[in-house]
């Protein structure tokens, strides 16, 4: 009798393991393939119906995350959506918004400023999961972190890049953050010494805008134009979003009205269908183009009469 009782304990114990652990792996299998399908997102039509879908998404990823911290591909679509969200649909609406309601846009860049350090995190909890002690030593030993990470993790090098330097251009007024730009300098190049061909040139569509904070902060609109080349020989010209950074980032500071009006003309005349996995993409520059468009007179004051 002993011995049933503890055979039948130790089955129950079996039991309770094996439900805990089929709940895990489901949500795990839930989780893999929510971190898939958010890729499909690239080739949709319509950016107001992913503007309405990402949220959610992204809030049901972040409650898969509590369960499932370590979960690389889960912090690496966070990274990458929150990010994308923040850059694609508030960060535009910033500017024209100063004209009409300048608490509302003073508003909207915190917002998005945060959503973007949210980004940041998730990208470097990734790193964090494959180099241990990562996040903190960053910010203490750049180069020396940032060494470590191989081409496998070059995707959560570029998410931290891209967060981290999006949100210091949102917070400029913030110098603790605005002293942490170097950190990004040290992520892009790193990526960039792994593979610069990655995603189709994404990034030098990057140092594009990375380069154009001037010489002053150590940037150059020479550089800037020879990661333009780069990125549209990289893309084989199917992505639009080269053509509105360079317009919006060197063309407007180097007061270039021509160039300018072209490189946005271009970017118009693009068929977004013809290149289907970057369609989503490719229309939110056009978005962006035909803003810059309208609010050309302001940007080129020096050109009216």
């Amino acid at each position: 009798m002993t011995a049933l009782r503890g055979a039948a304990a130790a089955l129950a114990a079996l039991v309770l393991l094996s439900g805990c652990s089929i709940k895990k792996m489901a949500i795990k299998t839930v989780a893999d393939s929510m971190a898939e399908s958010s890729a499909n997102y690239t080739s949709d039509e319509d950016p107001d119906l992913i503007r309405e879908a990402l949220p959610f998404g992204l809030k049901t990823l972040e409650g898969l995350a509590e369960t499932l911290p370590t979960h690389r591909p889960l912090l690496r679509s966070l990274a990458s959506g929150f990010t994308s969200y923040a850059v694609g649909f508030l960060v535009p609406e910033i500017r024209p918004l100063e004209e009409v309601d300048l608490e509302r846009s003073r508003a909207l860049r915190v917002r998005a400023r945060q959503m973007l350090l949210r980004a940041r995190d998730y990208a470097l909890r990734s790193l964090e999961v494959e180099y241990p002690g990562f996040r903190a030593a960053v910010y203490t030993d750049p180069q020396g972190q940032v060494a470590r990470v191989q081409r496998p993790d070059l995707p959560d090098l570029y998410w931290a890049a891209a967060a981290w330097g999006s949100a210091v251009s949102q917070g400029k007024d913030q110098m603790d953050l605005v002293a942490e730009l170097p950190i990004v300098e040290t992520l892009i190049r790193r990526a960039m010494a792994l593979d610069e061909t990655w995603e189709q040139g994404s990034l030098h569509e990057f140092l594009i805008v990375f380069e154009s904070r001037g010489e002053a902060s150590g940037g150059s609109y020479e550089r800037a134009r020879q990661h333009f080349d780069r990125a549209m020989a990289l893309s084989k010209g199917r992505k639009v979003g080269p053509l509105v950074s360079l317009a919006e980032n060197v063309s407007v500071y180097t007061g270039n009205r021509k160039e300018f009006d072209e490189l946005l003309a271009k970017a118009l005349e693009f068929d977004v269908n013809s290149a289907p996995e970057n369609r989503l993409v490719n229309i939110l520059g056009q978005r962006r183009a035909r803003q810059l468009q309208a609010m050309a007179d302001q940007l080129f004051p020096e050109d009216q009469p």
